[in-house]
C-alpha cells in the first residue's frame, strides 16, 4: 500500500459497523476518494476533524490496490465554512453541491477545476446572501467541467449553429433547430436569454459569472431545465434537491 496526502471536501459519510465511518471526499490531488476511518465513532479524539459535510480537510490515507475503499489514518480540519452553516438556505445549497459532485464524478478521476469550483462556491456562500445564484452558476459550470453538460452551442442533432428559434430536448440533451424539432415532439421552447446565460457562464470564470444579471423569468427557466436534465440523465432526483423543493429555495 502507498501512503498519500490530499486536501478533500467531505461529500458524504455513512456508518460502518458500530465504531467506524466511511467517507467520500473530493480531493484536489486524486479526485473522488472513498476511505474508512476506523474507530472514530468510539474515539472521536483519534482524528482532528469531525468530518462534517462540505468541510475541507487534509487527509493521509493508505491506498489499497485491490479495493476502492482506502484506509484514512489522519484527518485534519482546514475549513468548516461555519458562516455558511448558520443559514439553512446556504447550508442546503452547499449540501446540493457536494451531492452533485458525488453523483456525476467518477471515483479517482482527478479534476482540479472541479475542486477549485467547489471551493470557490463554498467560500462565496460564506459572504454572499444569494445562494440560489451561486448554486445556479455552480450547476452550469459543474456540468460543463464534468463533460455531462447539455448541448447549448448548436443543434444537438445536426450540429448546425442556431440563428433563430430553437427548442430544448430533454431526451436528446440539448437544443434543436427548426429543421430537427420534429425529432422530439416533447421538446420545449426556451428563451434566447436563457441560452445566452448558460453560454456566458460556461465560458467565463466563476467570479465573473457572479456579476451577471439574471431576470426572474430566465432564472426560473434555468432551474427548471437544469434540474430536469439532471434528473433525467441520473435517473433520480438528488436528495438535497428534494429538500430544496420542500423549502421552496430556487437553486
Amino acid at each position: 500500500m502507498s501512503i498519500d496526502r490530499a486536501q478533500g471536501l467531505v461529500l458524504n459519510k455513512r456508518d460502518l459497523r458500530e465504531t467506524s465511518l466511511i467517507v467520500d471526499f473530493y480531493t484536489k490531488e486524486f479526485g473522488k476518494v472513498c476511505g474508512v476511518l476506523k474507530g472514530i465513532r468510539t474515539d472521536p479524539k483519534k482524528f482532528a476533524s469531525n468530518l462534517e459535510p462540505f468541510s475541507l480537510n487534509e487527509i493521509i490515507f493508505y491506498r489499497k490496490t485491490h479495493s476502492s475503499i482506502h484506509l484514512i489514518s489522519q484527518a485534519d480540519k482546514i475549513d468548516n465554512f461555519t458562516r455558511a452553516r448558520q443559514s439553512l438556505e446556504r447550508a442546503t445549497a452547499a449540501s446540493f453541491m457536494m451531492e452533485m459532485i458525488n453523483s456525476v464524478m467518477q471515483a479517482e478521476d482527478k479534476n482540479e477545476e472541479v475542486f477549485n469550483l467547489a471551493l470557490a462556491s463554498l467560500k462565496e456562500l460564506e459572504t454572499n446572501y444569494n445562494p440560489e445564484k451561486i448554486s445556479t452558476i455552480f450547476k452550469i459550470k459543474m456540468l460543463s467541467l464534468s463533460g455531462f453538460k447539455p448541448h447549448f452551442d448548436s443543434c444537438v442533432s445536426c450540429l448546425e449553429k442556431i440563428m433563430g428559434q430553437s427548442k430544448f430536448s430533454l431526451s436528446m440533451g440539448g437544443l434543436l433547430c427548426p429543421h430537427c424539432m420534429p425529432k422530439d415532439p416533447g421538446s420545449r421552447s426556451i428563451f434566447r436569454g436563457t441560452i445566452a446565460t448558460v453560454l456566458h457562464i460556461e465560458k467565463n470564470s466563476f467570479n465573473s459569472s457572479l456579476s451577471l444579471g439574471m431576470n426572474p423569468q430566465i432564472k426560473k427557466e434555468l432551474d427548471l431545465i437544469l434540474n430536469a436534465f439532471l434528473n433525467f440523465h441520473l435517473g433520480h432526483e438528488l436528495k438535497s434537491q428534494k429538500l430544496i423543493n420542500k423549502l421552496e429555495i430556487p437553486v
